[in-house]
Order: structure tokens, then sequence, then C-alpha cells
């Protein structure tokens, strides 16, 4: 699987650049280190058993490289992987369908397993706890049960939202691990090897700036780089340098802070038709016509992990960087606002 991800890469199509940049080993895989680690123990510790690997759930914000690090397990543990995400497995069928599909040791990964149907869910308890599956046919006085024997597989599940995952479902994964934005560092070197393989050429400085701008996210710096490698294909001799980077990414409308069109639309929104906040997620949603989840799962982790965005009990408020830096009135401080908590 590793020679045809890297044999792929240099022609992929667009719809298979993410994929054909992914690693396919733990050697190759960048950042995270301590999730890495742990995963590479319990990997090699059942290998070393010629056992099956306990359960894994991973959880953490959108493109950290969860379903990478799916694919990368079953490629050290020598198995299929077969992947799915929890909104496809709308009723026990289809998850008795791809269950009983598995053979011994497969990985099945569920991506955003915590969208799954509660009444799907809990056919996986049996599943991942005694290889068993009970699935009820008919209805009514001709209701019966049937019970199918399942190979030994492990289940890698990954989520956004580790909280909205039920308690009796999370507590049978063995590893459960969250990863985290990635430093600059990390993010620069990741662009080094997606370059590598796509052939392009890049100094330092414009691996730098497209690392900066990149949200501490893999899958953006990816897409960062292939914009960048496009604009200097057409405008710049082929070669990535700091001040193409930056020149690519002022058109995408990506500041040098990392803040790019919607970013900028809620911070002003809040700024100016809030004065400055508290405001609810519901109205920010209205007033920049954004899916509330969209703003909550994307945008927000990065505006308050980088001090743009306070949350409070009544709540979203932006904060005196981002006056700083966009030129907003500068908000008011919480003495000021005492009397609204």
């Amino acid at each position: 699987m590793s020679e045809r991800l890297m044999n792929g890469a240099l022609n992929a199509p667009d719809a298979e650049f993410e994929t054909s940049l992914r690693p396919a080993r733990f050697g190759d895989f960048v950042g995270q280190g301590k999730v890495k680690e742990r995963l590479q123990v319990v990997v090699d510790a059942a290998r070393g058993r010629k056992d099956v690997l306990d359960h894994v759930l991973l959880s953490g914000p959108p493109g950290l490289g969860k379903t990478t690090l799916a694919h990368i397990i079953a490629n050290e543990m020598g198995v299929n992987v077969k992947a799915t995400s929890g909104p496809v497995i709308d009723k026990a069928g289809t998850l008795a369908g791809l269950l009983t599909n598995l053979e011994l040791g497969d990985v099945l990964f569920i991506d955003e397993i915590h969208r799954m149907q509660k009444a799907v869910e809990e056919y996986l308890y049996s599943a991942m706890e005694d290889f068993v599956l009970d699935i009820v046919i008919d209805q009514g006085p001709q209701a019966r049960s049937v019970r199918l024997n399942l190979p030994k597989f492990t289940l890698i599940g990954a989520t956004t939202r580790s909280g909205l995952i039920a308690a009796p479902l999370r507590s049978r994964f063995g590893t459960v691990m969250r990863l985290d934005y990635y430093e600059r560092g990390d993010l620069e070197h990741i662009i080094e090897r997606s370059a590598r393989i796509l052939n392009v050429q890049s100094d330092k400085g414009g691996t730098s700036e497209i690392a900066r701008r990149a949200r501490g996210t893999p899958r953006i710096a990816n897409k960062l780089l292939r914009w960048v490698r496009d604009y200097a294909q057409v405008k710049a001799d082929n070669r990535i340098t700091a001040p193409v980077a930056d020149e690519a990414l002022k058109m995408l409308d990506i500041d040098e802070y990392g803040l790019d069109e919607m970013d900028k639309r809620i911070l002003a929104t809040i700024a100016e038709r809030f004065d400055g906040g508290p405001v609810g997620i519901s109205s920010i949603a209205v007033a920049v016509a954004e899916e509330p989840d969209t703003i909550e799962e994307v945008y927000e982790p990065f505006l308050i992990q980088e001090g743009y965005l306070k949350r409070t009990p009544q709540g979203r408020t932006i904060t005196k960087l981002a006056a700083e830096r966009m030129g907003f009135k500068a908000p008011r401080d919480s003495a000021a606002q005492g009397s609204l908590f």
C-alpha cells in the first residue's frame, strides 16, 4: 500500500490529492509525538503477540491526521482497512454488512463516529466487546433475534466532538487519543515532504510562509501548498519563495496571521454589529450566513487558540488583540460587563 501511495502521488488527480500526500508509516508521520509514540507501542505489542489490536478512538479538530493514523495503524499491523463514516451507517443492516465482511484482524474505520444513530450505535457494544452481533428480524409477534459471530477486528473511531460520544461506547475503546494543533516547525516539515512528492521547488522562506498561515492544520497546509504551487507555476517560474507565497495567499484573502475571509467576517460581525459581544452563536451564524456547527468546529477553535475570540456564559466576545490587529473599537473590559454575568 505504501508503494502504491507513493508511486501515484506525482500524478494524482485533485480528488486524490490529500490521499496521495498521506504518509503510510509511523516513521513518515510528522508531529503528534506523544500520540504517535503511544500508538506505536500498542501496535508493536499486538504485533509481537500476534494478536488483534484493541479498539482505538482518535479525537480532535478536523484535518489533524485522524484518518491518516487509522490507515497507518492498518499498514503497520499488515491488515486491511475498511473506511466509512457515522452518518452513512443509518441502520443495523448497514452495520451488519460492514462487520460481516471483515476478516480476522481487519480495521474498521468510522469517521465522525459521534454522528451514528443511537439505535445503531448500541449494536456496536456487543460487536466490540464479544465480537458478536445480535440482529432483530421482523417486527411484532414474528420478531426474532439472530446472533452473528464476527471475526476479531479493530474498530478505529474518529471524532471532532468527543463529548457527544455516549459513555458506554467510549468505555469500549482500549486506547483513547486526542490530537492537537501542530507547531509551525512540524508544519514546515510536512510542507517540505509534500513539496518533494509533488516535485515542487520551495525554499525555506516559502515553506515557512505557508506554514505560518496554515492554522496549525496539515490538511490546510497541503491545500495552501497546492494553490501556491499553481500560482508559482503561472507567475513565478515554478519556484516558491516567501514573497511568492505571500502574494499567492493574499489572493485567497489569507492575511499574515492566517485569518481568512470568514474569520474576519465573524470577528467584524461581533465587533461592529454586536458592539464587541457577548453574542450567541446562533446570532453570529445568521449574520455571516453560516451554520452554527461549522463556526464552532471549523472557525472558533483557531480564533480562540490565537487569542482573537473568547467564550463567556453569555456568548462570544472579541479580544483586545483582535481589535488591535483588525482595527476595531476596543472591546469593553470584564469590569464594564460585570452586570452581564
